[in-house]
């Protein structure tokens, strides 16, 4: 098969909707994976792909979302790890079997994802895998423990395995958006708002892009972009980097 096969997690909507819209584009064969069965499938046939309902928080789903791939196709070339949630809670006050599920989620399902998708990326000597981290993964920002604590965690999982992917073609990146336009950012203003005690109409200026250089939200096309440079010939030499679009953020 000539076409690439690409693995896309939390693909239903926002930035993974992106990234698949992106790869399909550039003619990949491309997995799409949600919990969101009804979204999932609606916008899988939309864009020719396939669409796997699985549950990342179970580490046999994970398994058998990679062994469902590879069944399908014969192989996989590239895997993005973008499937999360977000939270805005105090420590003190953060239940702890939501901390459990987020880390699950956001964690421990992309180093199984990584695990088992790594034999087939490792037999054909080529390989990709983005895992969709955030400006989360370099900074902290207050009532985000566990959110930041899993893309920070993520970041080591980045540079190990590019690490251990290198001799064998396979490149590994994480890209670190800062706020992006998507449903899962939107459903946070209110709980922003309501920590913070302000209006909801400050949080935007006041909580988002209070540390932005450049004051706007990240398009999800963008990070698609970036997806397919990372997947390209060209950036074949980028492996285990942070690969920022946060406004300038993190330039101080």
């Amino acid at each position: 098969m000539s076409q690439k096969i690409a693995v896309v997690t939390g693909a239903a909507s926002g930035i993974g909707l992106a990234v698949a819209e992106a790869l399909a584009g550039n003619d990949y064969q491309v997995v799409m994976a949600d919990v969101n069965a009804e979204g999932g499938q609606r916008e899988a046939d939309r864009l020719g792909a396939t669409f796997v309902k699985v549950d990342l928080t179970d580490r046999s789903a994970c398994k058998a979302l990679i062994d469902t791939a590879v069944a399908k196709f014969g192989t996989i070339d590239v895997l993005v790890n973008n499937a999360g949630i977000q939270h805005v809670s105090p420590v003190e006050d953060f239940p702890e079997d939501k901390w459990d599920f987020i880390i699950r989620l956001m964690l421990t399902a992309p180093f199984l994802l990584t695990k088992y998708a790594w034999p087939h990326l490792k037999s054909t000597g080529w390989g990709r895998i983005i895992n969709i981290s955030s400006v989360h993964g370099l900074r902290a920002s207050e009532f985000k423990s566990a959110y930041i604590t899993a893309k920070h965690g993520m970041m080591g999982l980045t540079k190990t395995t590019a690490l251990e992917g290198g001799p064998h073609g396979i490149t590994v990146n994480a890209i670190c958006p800062a706020y992006v336009r998507t449903p899962l950012v939107d459903n946070q203003i209110d709980a922003q708002a309501a920590t913070h005690g302000i209006p909801r109409e400050e949080v935007i200026g006041s909580i988002m892009l209070k540390k932005a250089a450049i004051k706007r939200m990240i398009e999800p096309n963008e990070i698609g972009a970036a997806v397919i440079y990372l997947c390209s010939d060209v950036a074949g030499c980028m492996t285990g980097t942070d690969f920022t679009i946060d406004c300038g953020w993190t330039a101080c």
